[in-house]
C-alpha cells in the first residue's frame, strides 16, 4: 500500500479550537496536529489510524485548557491518504465462434 501526506493549515481564534480540532478528528486521515501561536509551537499530538473514545478524551481535554489560554492560533494537520496499489489490468479472453 502506498501513503501519501500532506498539511492543511487552519487559523482558529482560542474559542474555536476544540470545535475545530474535535471535527478535524472526527473527518479521519490525520496522522498528526500541531497547534502554533505565531511562529511558536505551543502543542503537537501525533494520531494514529483507529484513534477513538476513550484515547481521545484525554487529546481533547488538553486542547480545552489550550483554547482558554490561547487568543488566535494556527492548527496544522497532517493527514494521510492510503492508496492500493493499482493491479494490472487483466487479459482479454479469446472468445472465438466455431
Amino acid at each position: 500500500m502506498e501513503q501519501q501526506s500532506w498539511w492543511e493549515t487552519i487559523k482558529v481564534e482560542g474559542g474555536e479550537l476544540l470545535d475545530s480540532v474535535k471535527r478535524i478528528i472526527h473527518e479521519g486521515n490525520v496522522r498528526r496536529i500541531i497547534i502554533k501561536q505565531e511562529d511558536r509551537v505551543v502543542a503537537e499530538f501525533p494520531l494514529t489510524v483507529g484513534v477513538v473514545g476513550t484515547v481521545v478524551a484525554p487529546l481533547l481535554a488538553a486542547i480545552g485548557a489550550l483554547a482558554a489560554l490561547l487568543t488566535s492560533c494556527t492548527v496544522m494537520v497532517e493527514r494521510v491518504e492510503i492508496r492500493k496499489p493499482e493491479s494490472p489490468p487483466e487479459p482479454p479472453t479469446d472468445q472465438t465462434v466455431p
